[in-house]
Order: C-alpha cells, then sequence, then structure tokens
C-alpha cells in the first residue's frame, strides 16, 4: 500500500490550515524519531484512522508501515508531556525517479492536538532538511473532488505533475487515483547530485 501524506490535521476536519492565533503560538518541538517513539506514533495513528481514515487502510504491521524500506528519517511532534502529537518522514524515490527526488510521507498530526499548524511546521522542517541535502519533495495524495489537502499543496506551492491509478484500492474494493506533487528545494543547484546519505530507518 502507498501512503498519501494528505493528513495535514490541524482542523476538526483533518485539513490544513492557518490562523492568526497560530502565530502568537510558541514553534513545536520537531525531533528525529526514535525506535522508543514507535509505539506512541502508532497510538496517534490510530486516533487519526479512526477520525478521518488515514491512513486509508489500516495497515497489518503499523510498525512496518511506519519503517517502510525506502526510508531516509523521521521525525515526530513531541508534545508538552513527551508524547507524540505529530510525525512526518521522507523515503528514496523508486527507481524510476530521478536521484534527487525524495518522498515525503506518513504525515500525520493526532486529532487532540490539532489547530496547531502542526503539519505545516513538520512540512516546513522537512523542506529545511531537503534543501540541506539538495533534494526536491515530492508526494502523493488521494484525488478526491474539493479536497483540502489539494487546496493547501497547491497554494503553499507544490506543483502538479500528474495523476495515476494506486496498486491498492479502498476498504470498498473500489480504485484509487493518486495527484502526483513536487517542491523544489529552494537551494538546490540542478547541475549538483544530492548528497549521499546513509540508510536510516530509525535512531535509537
Amino acid at each position: 500500500m502507498t501512503s498519501q501524506p494528505l493528513s495535514d490535521h490541524d482542523t476538526p476536519g483533518g485539513h490544513p490550515t492557518t490562523t492568526a492565533n497560530n502565530a502568537l503560538m510558541s514553534r513545536p518541538t520537531i525531533r528525529i524519531r526514535r525506535v522508543t517513539d514507535l509505539d506512541q506514533c502508532i497510538q496517534a495513528l490510530q486516533a487519526v484512522h479512526e477520525t478521518d481514515a488515514y491512513p486509508l487502510n489500516w495497515p497489518a504491521d503499523p510498525h512496518n508501515w511506519l519503517k517502510p524500506p525506502r526510508l531516509l528519517q523521521a521525525w515526530i511532534a513531541e508534545g508538552a508531556q513527551g508524547g507524540v502529537d505529530g510525525h512526518v518522514a521522507v523515503q528514496r524515490p523508486h527507481s524510476e525517479m530521478p536521484p534527487r527526488h525524495v518522498e515525503l510521507s506518513r504525515l500525520f498530526v493526532a486529532p487532540a492536538a490539532r489547530r496547531r499548524s502542526l503539519a505545516s511546521a513538520l512540512i516546513d522542517h522537512v523542506r529545511t532538511w531537503a534543501a540541506k541535502h539538495g533534494y526536491d519533495l515530492t508526494l502523493n495524495v488521494t484525488d478526491e473532488h474539493r479536497s483540502a489537502a489539494v487546496a493547501f499543496y497547491e497554494a503553499t506551492g507544490w506543483q502538479h505533475t500528474h495523476t495515476t491509478d494506486a496498486d491498492w484500492t479502498n476498504p470498498d474494493g473500489r480504485p484509487v487515483k493518486l495527484r502526483h506533487y513536487i517542491l523544489t528545494s529552494r537551494t538546490s543547484d540542478p547541475g549538483r547530485a544530492p548528497q549521499t546519505l546513509p540508510s536510516t530507518r530509525t535512531t535509537k
């Protein structure tokens, strides 16, 4: 199952938002995910799935879903009590993609932590990381009519490149279409190869 980072769950409906009040809030603590965070990540993901049906199909093994084979790095937004309020990851592209592309994935924010612009903060954190390493970001979201996630990404600089049929179906067995996006790194140089990074699944 392909993940779709469509869940910027900062509103009760699970959609991206920016409000004047958010500007007054302190910046969240975003750090590299540790192995010991995984159980709390799964608890947050379960709440998101029950509220917003993300991921669309609940994974048979949530631990492995959060540690896909092409994983490069993952981060969490840490709550005041040390819990997991949000999560995002980046993974290597499929072989047919240019090597300077990395995919933003596994993005979600716990329902109890919404309306704090955590998803936007997580995306900004990944954008900074990608720019530092000379990567362009890609992502995909389900192609839904009047999707707030689609509107958010297109309003914040992501460029739609193409739409494909997913290699998985929704819980009712119906086909799913995916919209693919790219966000060019703010400091990337088309003539420069990206830095070689170690294979990082999680950090202890």
